[in-house]
């Protein structure tokens, strides 16, 4: 999960009205923290979201897409590992100092050892993928901004995962962030994406809380499909194994922009 635009806001979020964007600072995100709590190890959440992402993606030939993003990649190694295959290039797009300073040293110095065991599965889930971690993340140039920076049809593929509905209490907010992330492609470039189910604010290891837009299949299909084609969506069950924020599943999505 990461944000957009932190540098437009530093105020905490007030208890009787809706949290926007920008009313958090996002440099304070707690890395650590969240990391532990979530990617110490691999979940069968994190299974499901890399079997759903590598189906969508195993039509693509290795190396066919010039350059894809990952929008809002916060600390997440895993759905960068994903985007390898395909693509030649990738752009981490990343507001937050504090999950900046995390994948720019998980790239200069290597990646934490527990990150082998995602990227074992993510090669089980997608052979195409090379053998080395390493050579997937040399392609990887981590960019400083949010989705709203990444410009339009500038991308083959684009992902963006626990974005949009994590980092804003806004209804209009999560549209706009999904509309830019559809926009980041060109015409017929691929989009995959997964989305907390209706989970609104919440606290990492029992800290300060963060915003949240609960959202649902229908919620994500009814953004998405004004501008795209060949919408997927589907949902898989809470994870027990990760801490309870609240939400009651996970929302997975693939499509390609409308022409």
């Amino acid at each position: 999960m990461s944000a957009d635009h932190p540098r437009y806001g530093r105020r905490m979020m007030g208890q009787s009205r809706v949290a926007r964007n920008a009313d958090v600072d996002w440099d304070a995100w707690p890395v650590e923290e969240y990391l532990q709590e979530n990617y110490a190890e691999l979940h069968a959440a994190d299974r499901a979201v890399i079997a759903h992402h590598s189906a969508a993606l195993a039509g693509l030939a290795p190396g066919s897409i010039d350059r894809g993003v990952e929008i809002g990649a916060g600390p997440n190694l895993y759905p960068l590992m994903l985007t390898g295959a395909a693509c030649r290039a990738v752009d981490a797009f990343e507001p937050s100092a504090a999950n900046l300073a995390y994948l720019r040293r998980q790239l200069q110095d290597g990646p934490d050892a527990h990150w082998a065991e995602f990227f074992a599965h993510c090669r089980e889930a997608n052979p195409q993928l090379p053998s080395s971690m390493e050579t997937v993340l040399a392609r990887i140039r981590v960019v400083r901004g949010g989705v709203l920076d990444v410009g339009a049809g500038k991308y083959g593929l684009a992902s963006m995962n626990f974005v949009a509905e994590s980092v804003t209490e806004s209804a209009a907010e999560f549209r706009q962030f999904c509309e830019a992330f559809i926009s980041a492609v060109r015409p017929g470039g691929v989009l995959v994406a997964s989305f907390m189910e209706n989970m609104a604010r919440y606290r990492i290891a029992g800290g300060q809380e963060w915003p949240g837009h609960p959202v649902d299949s229908a919620t994500v299909a009814d953004v998405f499909s004004p501008h795209v084609i060949e919408l997927e969506v589907s949902r898989i069950p809470a994870d027990p194994g990760l801490p309870d924020w609240g939400y009651t599943g996970m929302v997975l999505l693939s499509a390609r922009r409308a022409g």
